[in-house]
């Protein structure tokens, strides 16, 4: 049986992630491609508990290092219960953020350093890394106002920091991006979702339709 490919999909809040999950998934189903979707922290009974603890915390929340520990260990689950399975099932994963995210969050904005970020990763999910990264890559302006009509009743403790933690978290992706052009595709997040989406399957082609 052939492996399933691993797709994970980045970037800041409101960058469009959740919409472009189901448009992809929808365009592999019609190709007769089996996916799942899925989401970090999350797509486990046990990862969702600790997405509860990460998202939903009053006041200051967790230390970097405690949100780190906790998003390895509801990774850790999630891969070892519903990713790798999968694969090895020949479906596809097209997943709402990975490890980068961590790298991102818990390293570019939160002042953990890369190494340990990873360190975790290697210890918890054997360092397993998506076949293509899709970076969405969005204005500040047109994020803030997508997050607007999404969050009206208020965000999670996570994607409610300031605009400085989140600038943060932009360029650190830019980094890892320009660092590993051939594990991301980088997508202009800014237009409409259908033309987004075709920038996503542009993207996809050489996994899709492999010479």
């Amino acid at each position: 049986m052939t492996t399933g490919k691993f797709i994970a999909l980045e970037g800041g809040e409101g960058a469009g992630k959740s919409t472009q999950a189901r448009l992809l998934a929808e365009a592999l189903t019609r190709r007769g491609i089996a996916c799942v979707v899925t989401r970090e922290p999350g797509g486990t009974p046990g990862a969702e508990a600790i997405r509860a603890l990460l998202l939903g915390l009053d006041g200051d929340g967790w230390h970097p290092r405690a949100e780190a520990l906790l998003f390895a260990a509801a990774r850790s689950d999630h891969v070892d219960r519903l990713i790798r399975p999968a694969l090895a099932a020949g479906t596809w994963v097209i997943c709402d953020r990975f490890v980068d995210s961590s790298r991102a969050y818990q390293g570019g904005a939160g002042g953990l350093s890369d190494t340990d970020i990873q360190d975790l990763h290697r210890i918890g999910s054997d360092g397993l890394l998506p076949d293509l990264t899709l970076l969405f890559e969005v204005a500040p302006e047109a994020a803030q106002r997508r997050l607007a009509a999404r969050d009206s009743g208020g965000a999670d403790r996570i994607g409610g920091r300031d605009a400085a933690y989140h600038a943060n978290v932009a360029a650190a992706f830019a980094r890892f991006a320009e660092a590993e052009p051939r594990r991301f595709a980088r997508i202009d997040a800014n237009g409409a979702p259908t033309e987004v989406h075709g920038q996503v399957l542009c993207a996809l082609a050489p996994l899709l339709d492999p010479a």
